[in-house]
């Protein structure tokens, strides 16, 4: 039922950016096919990172096997692959070969460091390629270490999203062009790309290289997290004047007390007021006293109770499927709805079938088979 339905995605089986990238399109109708090692680990069906997609096992060693996803590539659409630059032209896979196969195949990339570059081969993690784009160094406390984002913002929102979003141009292009391309998604640019807002700040003067100052990063009173009398946590975020207006209403506090609000100097004797206030109700109490309210104050969930919010449980923002919480598709379409596919597969679950449906006889599979190229 989603608007990408009739798109069929090849996706090498990795971690973290990869998958997430191929839960997105297959959510969103993509058929994806995720290609995992013969001899890999067997995946678990609570793995929600790869619902909604078969699985085929295939020993990349193995030239009948290279012969094998070769075939697959002359029917698809695109490709997902996230080893480190040249292993796929090494395998025999790489852009050349299979867009020899396939003239309109979109090849994407998925690195940390992306095709090219001094550091292009070597290893890292979500937080190495947000340390190089300043994004690291920018989260945290004044005169504290920096504070990892957990893994969001390299591998999720730079690196994942972001070759979703390529692949889907790159497809688009080739609807009229015929001609496919390769899609270079480096974690270490999206990270940057991400960084656009708070690059643009800087360059007007509005924000200080000293972490933990700002108006964006917990120092304003008004943008910042308060404890409260049970040990829970409220997000306090009205910005704008009538909303912080909104905010003393409702605490009790005379707005035009503070019509130096914005300068920093300001803050330190505000965010004591605010931290004492809040420290005398719970955060629930706070959050009904709040709630529907232009105010901009929501509780702080743990990851047990965000699926059970009644606005989150309205939407179905989150699923529970056979006993499994997950976030469910996003963004909503109105015509052509997004849905999570099934369950993970366990590993070569869906080997022959999927061969099968892509055209090789029953000969070749046997033949497949007892080559152990799957």
């Amino acid at each position: 039922m989603g608007p990408l339905k009739g798109l069929r995605i090849l996706e090498f089986a990795g971690i973290g950016p990869g998958p997430f990238c191929a839960m997105i399109l297959a959510d969103l109708g993509a058929e994806v096919i995720r290609l995992d090692r013969k001899d890999g680990p067997p995946g678990a069906r609570e793995d929600f990172l790869l619902r909604g997609r078969r699985s085929v096992a295939l020993d990349l060693k193995s030239p009948a096997a290279i012969a094998a996803v070769l075939r697959l590539v002359e029917g698809a659409d695109a490709l997902i692959e996230g080893f480190r630059p040249g292993v796929m032209e090494r395998l025999g896979l790489g852009p050349e070969v299979c867009q020899a196969r396939n003239a309109r195949l979109v090849y994407g990339r998925m690195t940390g460091w992306g095709q090219d570059g001094p550091l292009a081969q070597s290893a890292g993690h979500d937080m190495n390629y947000i340390a190089l784009t300043g994004a690291l160094w920018a989260i945290g406390r004044p005169g504290e270490r920096p504070v990892p984002p957990l893994n969001l913002v390299g591998d999720y929102g730079g690196g994942g999203m972001l070759l979703a979003m390529g692949l889907l141009a790159a497809l688009l292009e080739a609807k009229g062009s015929g001609q496919g391309q390769v899609v270079d998604a480096a974690m270490v640019d999206g990270a940057a790309l991400l960084m656009a807002p708070i690059y643009a700040m800087k360059a007007r003067g509005r924000w200080s290289s000293e972490r933990g100052t700002n108006m964006l990063d917990g120092a304003a009173p008004w943008y910042d997290t308060y404890a409260c009398a049970d040990g829970r946590w409220l997000s306090v975020g009205p910005i704008e004047p009538q909303f912080f207006a909104l905010l003393c209403d409702k605490l009790g506090l005379d707005a035009k007390r503070f019509p130096e609000r914005m300068s920093p100097a300001t803050w330190p004797a505000l965010k004591a007021e605010l931290t004492a206030i809040f420290l005398t109700r719970t955060r629930d109490d706070w959050a009904a006293l709040f709630a529907g309210t232009d105010a901009c104050v929501a509780p702080i969930l743990d990851m047990d109770e965000a699926p059970a919010h009644p606005h989150n449980a309205a939407r179905g923002t989150f699923l529970n499927r056979d006993g499994v919480v997950q976030p469910g598709p996003a963004p909503r379409f109105s015509r052509t709805p997004a849905e999570a596919g099934t369950a993970a597969a366990l590993r070569g679950e869906h080997t022959e079938a999927v061969l099968a449906d892509c055209g090789f006889s029953t000969a070749e599979i046997t033949a497949l088979r007892d080559a152990a190229a799957i």
